[in-house]
């Protein structure tokens, strides 16, 4: 293995378990935004929650020694598209609002646009997660999965919502802001 992957635990193959189970992952994002869309939240709340289960699936196998590059790259896209797709969904049909969604997406196009103008001017950045940005992640899930429980027992009572809300917001910002920050220091 001239490349080095078998001294690092990690392959170069598509085929491993792990990226079965994320691409599976895949799948479950145009179909937990179809149910949303026909209000079908119970149904959507189930489908969150096993998309979680199988990113926690994936990412343990992925530690036991059967990671691939594919793999570390693909996981998080998968992640960020089920995050993003969702929140532009329930805010479209009413369960979020619409100002919590676009600060989601604009932090990540501001993270990519950032990535990629580094990488167009010649100073390609290698982003890892920051621990803001765990926590924002985790905070960002829990919102979601929250917003469609209470939708999907019929309740109105917004304002249960209120205070995660709020918390997912400052946490966004703090990692957008982090990610600047940090971006701004390498160059």
């Amino acid at each position: 293995m001239a490349d080095g992957s078998r001294a690092t635990g990690t392959s170069l193959g598509l085929l491993t378990l792990p990226n079965a189970i994320t691409f599976a992952r895949l799948c479950t994002v145009p179909l937990a935004v179809w149910l949303v869309l026909r209000h079908e939240l119970a149904a959507a709340f189930g489908l969150f929650l096993v998309a979680g289960a199988t990113d926690a699936a994936d990412g343990w196998l992925a530690r036991q020694g059967r990671s691939s590059a594919i793999g570390a790259v693909l996981d998080p896209v998968v992640d960020k598209a089920l995050l993003v797709s969702m929140y532009v969904t329930l805010a479209s049909v009413g369960v979020l609002p619409s100002w919590i969604a676009i600060l989601v997406v604009f932090r990540d196009l501001l993270i990519v646009g950032g990535v990629l103008l580094l990488g167009v001017v010649g100073q390609p950045v290698t982003i890892r997660p920051l621990f803001i940005s765990k926590v924002n992640t985790v905070l960002q899930i829990l919102l979601v999965a929250a917003a469609l429980l209470l939708a999907a027992l019929g309740m109105k009572a917004r304002w249960l919502l209120v205070p995660l809300l709020w918390v997912v917001a400052a946490s966004t910002l703090a990692s957008g802001a982090a990610y600047i920050r940090r971006t701004a220091w390498l160059r």
